[in-house]
């Protein structure tokens, strides 16, 4: 089992990135799933580190990565609920942070559940009362405490960090700026909140006409 990856930045895309990690064959590049939040965070030549999980099946091994252990506790607890996958358990921490599941859950928060593409409904019922309190309570260090919404105050606007994942998708600084400001202005907000990064990121890329590459 790869419980972490460190190396080098070769690659990183809309919803994946190369690590290449060096050994003494020489670097091998390993193929890793992620967020578009944890992805904004890479940089192609520089040093990073992802914890990581393996999902093994009959005919594959895939791996997915996260910014700290505490994401890949929450990716490998949501799987337990019946019926939710690798991918949909990736989709949620996409549109939420862990304590934003975990205050979802707690609260039996079925709207913000069914925010995730994929859950409807039945699903975040189903969510809410398997996991339980398997999350834990929330910590109270995610930079996403603050919720979004109109009207909410954003204490830590997240607009450079979707510039920046926007750029290393191969977008120049002046058009991300630009697809960014667009979203902005049709939310009719002026800040990405910290929860909000992954559907910015998304929006921002439907503006622009997906990633490049």
């Amino acid at each position: 089992m790869i419980a972490s990856l460190s190396g080098t930045v070769a690659d990183v895309r809309l919803d994946r990135a190369v690590i290449d990690v060096g050994g003494a064959g020489g670097a091998v590049g390993y193929l890793v799933h992620a967020t578009p939040a944890t992805l904004s965070g890479l940089r192609v030549g520089e040093p990073a580190r992802l914890a990581t999980s393996m999902v093994v099946r009959e005919d594959s091994f895939t791996l997915f990565g996260f910014t700290d252990d505490d994401e890949r506790a929450v990716f490998e607890a949501v799987q337990t609920v019946s019926g939710v996958g690798p991918r949909l358990a990736l989709a949620m921490l996409a549109v939420h942070t862990p304590d934003g599941l975990r205050r979802a859950v707690a609260g039996e928060d079925i709207a913000a559940l069914m925010r995730v593409p994929g859950i409807g409904r039945k699903g975040a019922q189903r969510i809410a009362l398997e996991l339980g309190d398997r999350l834990g309570a929330p910590t109270g260090t995610d930079p996403g405490e603050t919720p979004g919404g109109p009207g909410a105050t954003v204490v830590d606007d997240q607009r450079d960090q979707v510039v920046q994942a926007l750029v290393g998708l191969g977008w120049n600084p002046k058009a991300a700026e630009d697809a960014l400001a667009t979203v902005l202005t049709q939310a009719g907000a002026d800040a990405v909140a910290p929860d909000e990064i992954a559907g910015a990121l998304r929006a921002a890329l439907r503006v622009l006409g997906g990633p490049r590459g």
